[in-house]
């Protein structure tokens, strides 16, 4: 039997990770009904947070997800079994195939909880970064803003120096620009002389 048929069969119910009565009982190659009597006839084996009955909304919520009976349904509510109500099964069932397939449960069980918590950390890390990005956008708008200050001047002082630079360059035109010979004057070349 194989890790990922136990771990398909492993839900999430009231917070915790569970195992269903009949799946259990097609594990341990057992009859539902003769896998939970052994159960009953152990009360104190199994307190509510080792094993509880589901009630129906939870069972309605799973009856998607699961295999019912096949004589059209499940006529009771399921009984579902955490990981320490599994281990205590090992006192109760001890044929061959109960011991082989309890401990590949505990396995299985190993592998989610492991799984769970990589996934942790990687939502931790996935929401570190989430606050990265935030970070970073609100100083790029802060930046944004400083950028635009700070054209806001560059913008002023280029004015300045586009109209210091046409005074130059009407300055310069007056300079260049022949002067007219007043009449009575006589300009003097140094080529003529």
């Amino acid at each position: 039997m194989e890790l990922q048929v136990i771990q398909s069969k492993i839900y999430e119910i009231r917070g915790n990770s569970v195992m269903l009565d009949f799946d259990l009982a097609e594990l341990y190659q057992v009859e539902t009904k003769t896998f939970n009597q052994s159960v009953k006839r152990n009360p104190r084996r199994f307190p509510p947070d080792f094993m509880f009955q589901l009630n129906e909304n939870e069972f309605n919520s799973l009856r998607s997800q699961i295999v019912t009976s096949k004589r059209g349904g499940t006529r009771y509510m399921p009984f579902a079994f955490t990981e320490q109500g599994i281990a205590m099964l090992s006192g109760i069932l001890n044929s061959d195939i109960a011991i082989d397939v309890n401990i590949k449960i505990m396995r299985a069980f190993v592998a989610v909880r492991k799984y769970l918590v990589n996934n942790t950390s990687i939502s931790g890390e996935i929401r570190e970064l989430k606050e990265r990005i935030e970070r970073l956008e609100s100083a790029d708008e802060y930046t944004l803003k400083a950028v635009n200050d700070l054209s806001e001047d560059n913008r002023k002082e280029l004015d300045g120096i586009y109209l210091a630079l046409s005074e130059l360059s009407i300055k310069q035109e007056k300079i260049d620009t022949p002067r007219k010979t007043i009449t009575g004057f006589r300009s003097y070349d140094k080529e003529t002389e």
